[in-house]
């Protein structure tokens, strides 16, 4: 029987288990004990991830093919995260972990009263979302994935993402050794998103911190985290939550559900490509949710929500994740006015205004 649990269920989500599902499901851990609406989850811990390699006797191979890689050289990246990859998906989980995974994707659906349930099934890595470096969209998210089965396989290609050729070489640039980390990986429940993207809990364009920044647009928030469009934006006072601009974008496409259960990319109608796709009451909404996460937080967030077309307002203004926002946080402060090393500079550089002005006429 093993020590540390396979499957850990978001209701049973405590501040001492975050090296066993990670940054990201940490902070939505973080999130659901705030009080935040977040959709139903467990997390396959990073206990499994270790055990699963260790089972299948791969520790030793991954840990050689990390050590004759130099990460200057694309081509000795690329191989060696094939190598890795490939013996992660190529091989199954042990019985019992294989068992409990199963069991926990069927106790979802059962939970929500749907059977087959879609989930997204989301990579966690331990050293994902910390104060001082963003790992986002460094391993894999899949959307739409439905039966234990497919989930089992996702699981297995999340897992191996540790090991994609920007996870390695992100992980060089800030010191660490290639195979350094875990990673635990979340099943959620899938958001029918009529309205997605991301907010920062200042303005993204220049740092201001009274200010709060939302991007939106239609269907999953996808299109928007990959640059794909452009979105509407919208900047909010933090104190008042008064809507003080807002930008509309013509917003050619979208991501939907497909026919199949996947995930498809589909034109937007030209009748709604140039309408706001948030209310106002929306997003007052998200910014006061913002603002009291950042005040939870007691430091600015990069947060991903949906708008699930499935729910009445306010119960469908859904968050996804929430991170440490790094651009503008990890900057220096610059005074609005440079400091004088002494108070009679000031006095001298007036002095020596007047003298030109007086010198120019």
């Amino acid at each position: 029987m093993p020590t540390q649990p396979y499957i850990l269920r978001a209701r049973d989500w405590a501040p001492e288990a975050r090296s066993l599902v990670g940054g990201k499901l940490a902070s939505l851990g973080e999130l659901i004990q705030a009080g935040a609406r977040v959709p139903p989850w467990f997390a396959v811990t990073t206990y499994a991830y270790e055990r699963t390699l260790e089972h299948n006797g791969l520790l030793d191979t991954i840990r050689r093919a990390m050590a004759a890689l130099d990460v200057s050289d694309q081509t000795s990246l690329e191989v060696a995260s094939l190598c890795a990859r490939k013996l992660i998906e190529g091989h199954s989980f042990p019985a019992d972990l294989e068992e409990q995974l199963h069991e926990a994707y069927e106790a979802l659906a059962k939970e929500i009263d749907v059977p087959d349930l879609a989930v997204a099934v989301r990579s966690s890595a331990t050293a994902e979302d910390a104060a001082d470096a963003s790992f986002a969209g460094q391993q894999e998210t899949y959307l739409w994935i439905r039966g234990r089965r497919s989930v089992a396989r996702h699981v297995l290609r999340c897992w191996s993402s540790l090991y994609t050729p920007q996870a390695i070489s992100y992980r060089a640039r800030l010191g660490l050794a290639p195979d350094a980390g875990s990673m635990s990986v979340g099943v959620q429940q899938m958001v029918d998103a009529r309205v997605a993207g991301v907010m920062f809990t200042l303005n993204p364009s220049n740092g201001d911190l009274s200010k709060i920044g939302i991007e939106a647009s239609w269907g999953l928030g996808v299109s928007v985290v990959g640059g794909e469009v452009t979105p509407d934006r919208y900047w909010v006072d933090k104190v008042t939550l008064e809507i003080l601009k807002r930008t509309i974008s013509p917003k050619a496409m979208e991501y939907r559900q497909a026919a199949d259960g996947g995930m498809v990319r589909v034109p937007v109608a030209a009748e709604r490509q140039d309408v706001p796709c948030l209310s106002d009451e929306e997003v007052v909404e998200l910014a006061r949710l913002a603002k009291a996460i950042e005040a939870g937080y007691g430091s600015p967030r990069d947060i991903e929500w949906a708008i699930d077309a499935r729910l009445p307002f306010p119960d469908n203004v859904l968050l996804l994740q929430c991170r440490p926002e790094t651009v503008w946080s990890n900057r220096a402060p610059t005074p609005l006015v440079a400091p004088k090393a002494d108070p009679l500079d000031y006095v001298t550089d007036r002095m020596l205004a007047g003298l030109r002005d007086m010198t120019r006429s």
